[in-house]
């Protein structure tokens, strides 16, 4: 691989391919001018492919960064909310636990002592004791088997209060199981407000159903706690029991409460079937979409879920990535706009070594056009005379250099002054034209020249060819001319006929010279003529 003295251009190659398109192998300042116009080229498609690079990579990397960034925000906010939800879940852990160790101990004094307004009422006064412990406690009721109110923690109750219609009233009275019941949320007939029950049956000392024991817990204590936890304008936080009744929900709507959505798509999909998770979903309450995490107790047919915004949890991390976007992008441009002004000003760098090989181009033309005319026969086509004698002294010397044989054929058209006197000079040009056609094709390959010796003389060298070869070549080119047909009354044949002298040298030859061959040609062509023309002599 050689490199053009004018540039740093390597690749010969292309050189060459652009020489040999604008027809042009290998002047100096042709090659310096195609230099040039690469180098420029492949400048400019460097530098776009430097742009591209610069795009691809920045783009890339900053999606990276955006892409990571969105998953550790993701994954703190699961982290926090599974934390929460933890937290929450070991909280109503405790105070089940607190309620149900209530219920255990009155379970204990009704089965032993009986339900005798005296032991009821010291009941009583034992709950009253222990309320400031239990801050969560709304009420206590002693229910008999019937569902009359038999104690209530508060003290006085109207007359007639009755919980037989109650849902965890029928499941004691129709489960023998002495296991804890969390039921619905319900309106409290002692205070109206909202609050959730948890309860124990208990027996007679026949073993029959004897009654229940209800601690109420009210709603609004849960309320208070989870609204003192930021969870978002868009978060929530909820209780809900395993078989999928909501218990308690934030932000609180009374229409929540008690809501069954075992059935939802989401519920069986997560909570179902898995102890703990996250997930993001659309809410089946208000149709907000959420990152979840969910914690189901070990002890208690409960979980609790803690829920944020998933646009609001976002939010930050939108608004860094906008921010982050915004600045590679502008960096983009200004790169891209200070690499696409250094590809212009490339390109018309490349323009202009282009123009300027453009008019050099029609320098070399015009010059070759002169070089052409000078060289060529302007009647036939054919090398003039100048063009013969060049070529037949180079020749010469190859022969005589290289020791190879070399022929030449001089044609005379026979008559032909009686052709021009008869039919005129303008059919005589004609003819002459017809004749040189067939001496191009006659002179086939790539090193045979044909060429207009003088007036109606015509000439083809036939280098590396024997003088059998040359005749060969004659007896061809008697019998194409033949065929023409062009009439001539002047002349005993009819038609336009040529006679050719036939002479042949041997490089090495002692009388091997240009004269040598023209002059043994010439005297083999009067030969030819003598003989009666239409014919070739050697």
């Amino acid at each position: 691989m050689q490199k053009c003295h004018s540039c740093q251009v390597d690749d010969e190659r292309n050189v060459q391919v652009w020489c040999r398109k604008n027809k042009r192998e290998g002047g100096v300042t042709s090659r310096d001018g195609v230099c040039k116009v690469l180098a420029a080229k492949r400048d400019a498609q460097l530098a776009t492919s430097l742009l591209l690079v610069i795009w691809v990579s920045v783009l890339v990397a900053t999606s990276w960064q955006i892409g990571s960034a969105h998953q550790r925000t993701l994954s703190e906010i699961d982290t926090n909310n599974r934390n929460l939800a933890q937290t929450l879940n070991t909280y109503a852990e405790g105070v089940f636990t607190q309620s149900s160790m209530l219920l255990l101990g009155m379970l204990e004094r009704l089965e032993v002592e009986g339900a005798t307004p005296e032991h009821l009422i010291r009941m009583q006064q034992l709950v009253g004791r222990q309320e400031h412990l239990f801050s969560q406690l709304n009420e206590l009721l002693v229910i008999d088997a019937s569902g009359k109110w038999l104690m209530s923690s508060r003290g006085e109750f109207f007359d007639g209060a009755n919980s037989a219609d109650r849902r965890f009233f029928s499941y004691h009275r129709d489960n023998p199981s002495h296991e804890i019941f969390i039921g619905a949320p319900i309106r409290s007939r002692s205070t109206g407000e909202w609050v959730l029950t948890i309860s124990r049956r208990f027996d007679s000392k026949e073993g029959d159903f004897a009654g229940v024991i209800v601690v109420v817990l009210g709603i609004e204590n849960f309320l208070h706690l989870f609204g003192k936890i930021d969870v978002g304008e868009q978060g929530s936080i909820g209780l809900a029991t395993t078989s999928g009744q909501l218990l308690v929900r934030y932000p609180f709507r009374e229409q929540d409460l008690g809501r069954d959505f075992s059935r939802s798509p989401n519920f069986l999909r997560y909570h179902s079937n898995l102890k703990s998770g996250t997930a993001s979903f659309e809410s089946g309450i208000d149709g907000t979409e959420r990152l979840y995490a969910f914690r189901s107790n070990d002890r208690y047919p409960i979980f609790t879920v803690v829920a944020r915004g998933r646009y609001e949890a976002l939010q930050a991390w939108r608004s860094q990535a906008l921010l982050t976007a915004g600045v590679v992008l502008g960096l983009l441009a200004v790169v891209t706009l200070i690499g696409w002004r250094l590809i212009q000003v490339i390109r018309q760098r490349a323009q202009a070594e282009t123009s300027l090989m453009a008019v050099r181009e029609k320098l070399l033309d015009a010059n070759l056009e002169l070089e052409r005319l000078a060289t060529q026969d302007s009647l036939t086509g054919l090398a003039n005379r100048r063009r013969f004698d060049e070529v037949l002294q180079l020749e010469v010397r190859r022969a005589a250099r290289e020791g190879t044989v070399l022929s030449l054929l001089l044609i005379d058209l026979d008559h032909f002054k009686g052709f021009n006197d008869r039919y005129g000079h303008v059919a005589g040009d004609e003819c002459l034209k017809a004749v040189s056609r067939q001496l191009e094709l006659s002179a086939k390959r790539s090193g045979d020249l044909a060429a207009r010796y003088g007036g109606e003389e015509l000439a083809i060298i036939l280098p590396n060819t024997a003088l059998e070869g040359a005749l060969r070549v004659a007896e061809e080119l008697l019998k194409c001319i033949r065929g023409l047909g062009i009439a001539h009354e002047s002349s005993q044949f009819g038609h336009v006929t040529v006679s050719i002298g036939a002479a042949s040298m041997q490089g090495r030859h002692e009388l091997a010279s240009p004269l040598y061959l023209v002059e043994a040609a010439d005297q083999a062509l009067y030969r030819a003529k003598a003989a009666g023309r239409n014919r070739a002599e050697c």
